[in-house]
């Protein structure tokens, strides 16, 4: 019996130190008696990476310095791995053993409460065992188990401290809370998410059995899918807390009068922001009632959903009430907002706001500032204006004389006012209107959409003339790349069609001639193609050297071997071979960096 017991103990402990092999070699220079287990040299993470064989003699030769020295391996919260996992292993079998929790809640808490196991570990660091020191710890200290299970729902101490029950502290005497807890988790909802939720609206934790699933269930019947819901309680809990929310309803309603399918709205809302169903529906309601028909709302919010979500609407109040105060007339605001709807995205709006408070600061007079605002509302909206006293370096300080500057010539003031050297696209059309329409043709061609935020950003990326950009787009595609390819790439790296048509054939030569890759290859790192010549060269020719070794997967991708720092290739693809370093000098002389 106790030769069963110390063979069970010892074979744990060999599967707990093959674990942290895996994760980090200098276990292997701690312990060498880890070298005679059958096959354990073969999986060792240089030969995962290079499938190169280390000699066992020497264990070090081919290791970094640091993996080389005696080391404890870190994890990225900072917790030595072996006693994290050795605490998580033992906060598992106190919740799940001890306290009866459930296989999977266990799991879930012992997994994702890291400060509260570094907490566990400095009460038991000076022990070597901290598996066997915690269960001692936990037979006579129990634990608040609302802490763990709060940090694994995602909300951080300082968040969950004020929702800390009084009174309690084992979770199976809140039965309410793990019941709809269950009911949120069973449904698909993350349960990283639900500590948000519990945070923003804790009501809907003390339902009754049934209840909140319900309420789910309430949202579907709506014609929503369960992936819907699941994003829309998520951002939005408080939708959970009494009836179906009426003015959501309402949205929804008018979302499919403007041809919008239910679903529509899950694929614009973020975890991250909160939404005010009151003010989408004012938004909509305001555009209804200056003169938008449902057809041209739904344009509208196909081009730009940022008018709709982005803050909820709180725009129209912004833009509406200011104006409003400048002494405008509601059926000029309304001609105004009809004319130019982008300036309820929150970037115009935004940017509308700094431009209302340079004109107040200048000490400017309203009735001048509303008309202003009026003529020029489009221009203010695209860009963001410098500071005032930036400004009035141009005109030694005096307010009056920039006051009448932007009454007499507005488009001098454009000049020294606005941060972007090209103010707006229309100002660039007035300049060269020839290029201007001819690179507007070329993003039409390529899925910019006429008149969209993108469209005006991609004019200023994208360098030179229309003709210009065609042809190095066209050299991508006759270089074996599908057009539709071609186009998502060059959205992501606008730089790649700034170069020359020659430096782009050479990048793709290179691809195929050094590596014998093939030319998609770079689909999913168009960046490939901005990195300058010199840097592609040297690490291809490097790598394609330990491929010939041995030392080195046949295949690697192209954004491991260009887009990581020269430390860290130097480290995997230079100090891997012993002859690595004096191959890679030789490559950088007859290569010179630029």
């Amino acid at each position: 019996m106790l030769f069963r017991k110390f063979s069970k103990t010892l074979s744990s402990k060999m599967i707990v130190r093959l674990h942290n092999l895996f994760l980090y070699p200098a276990v292997i220079a701690r312990d060498p008696t880890l070298f005679h287990i059958p096959l354990l040299h073969r999986f060792s993470r240089i030969h995962f990476f290079h499938r190169f064989e280390l000699p066992f003699n020497n264990p070090e030769l081919f290791m970094p310095k640091s993996a080389a020295q005696p080391s404890v391996a870190l994890s990225i919260d900072g917790i030595p791995r072996l006693a994290k996992s050795d605490a998580q292993a033992a906060l598992f079998d106190y919740l799940h053993c001890t306290r009866g929790l459930s296989f999977l809640d266990a799991e879930h808490i012992s997994k994702n409460s890291p400060r509260f196991l570094g907490d566990l570990i400095a009460k038991v660091e000076k022990e070597q065992d901290v598996s066997r020191a915690l269960s001692r710890f936990f037979r006579y200290h129990p634990i608040n188990e609302f802490e763990p299970f709060f940090e694994s729902l995602g909300l951080s101490p300082t968040e969950f401290q004020s929702l800390l029950p009084r009174g309690l502290i084992f979770l199976n005497d809140d039965q309410v809370l793990l019941d709809n807890y269950h009911t949120l988790s069973d449904y698909g909802i993350p349960r990283s998410k639900i500590g948000r939720m519990y945070k923003e609206v804790n009501e809907i934790f003390r339902y009754e059995f049934g209840v909140l699933d319900c309420k789910l269930r309430a949202y579907e019947h709506l014609g929503l899918s369960r992936s819907t819901v699941i994003k829309l309680v998520t951002c939005c809990p408080l939708l959970l807390a009494g009836e179906v929310n009426n003015a959501f309803i309402r949205v929804l309603h008018k979302l499919k009068e403007m041809g919008f399918d239910s679903n529509w709205i899950g694929s614009y809302l973020s975890s991250k922001k909160t939404y005010h169903w009151n003010r989408v529906l004012d938004t909509l309601c305001f555009l209804r009632e200056i003169g938008y028909s449902d057809a041209q709302m739904g344009d509208l919010f196909r081009k730009d959903t940022a008018l709709l979500f982005d803050g909820s609407g709180k725009q129209v109040y912004v833009v509406v009430g200011a104006l409003l105060k400048l002494g405008l007339k509601m059926n000029e605001v309304y001609a105004l907002v009809l004319k130019n709807p982008q300036i309820l995205s929150p970037k115009c709006s935004k940017n509308f706001w700094k431009a209302l408070h340079f004109l107040f600061e200048i000490e400017m007079e309203p009735d001048n500032i509303g008309q202003i605002l009026s003529i020029h509302l489009k221009f203010l909206g695209s860009h963001s204006l410098k500071g005032p006293k930036t400004v009035l370096r141009n005109f030694n300080g005096d307010k009056h004389s920039l006051c009448e500057s932007i009454k007499n010539d507005p488009s001098t003031f454009f000049n020294l006012a606005f941060k972007s050297n090209i103010c707006n696209a229309e100002y660039v059309a007035a300049r060269n209107p020839s290029n201007f329409v001819e690179k507007t043709e070329f993003l039409l061609r390529i899925g910019y959409v006429e008149n969209s935020e993108e469209m005006t950003k991609a004019l200023k990326r994208f360098r030179g003339r229309g003709d210009q950009l065609q042809e190095r787009f066209d050299c991508l595609v006759r270089a074996g790349l599908d057009f539709n390819a071609v186009s998502s790439m060059v959205k992501q790296a606008p730089t790649a069609l700034n170069q020359t048509k020659d430096i782009l054939e050479k990048k793709i030569d290179c691809l195929r001639n050094y590596l014998g890759y093939p030319v998609d290859s770079i689909v999913a790192f168009p960046s490939y193609l901005c990195y300058d010549m010199e840097r592609i060269s040297r690490r291809f020719s490097m790598y394609a050297w330990l491929r010939e070794k041995g030392a080195a997967k046949p295949m690697l991708s192209v954004s491991t071997l260009v887009a990581c720092s020269d430390t860290r290739f130097v480290k995997y693809f230079v100090d891997i071979h012993p002859e690595g370093p004096a191959v890679w000098e030789k490559l950088k002389k007859a290569l010179p960096s630029s």
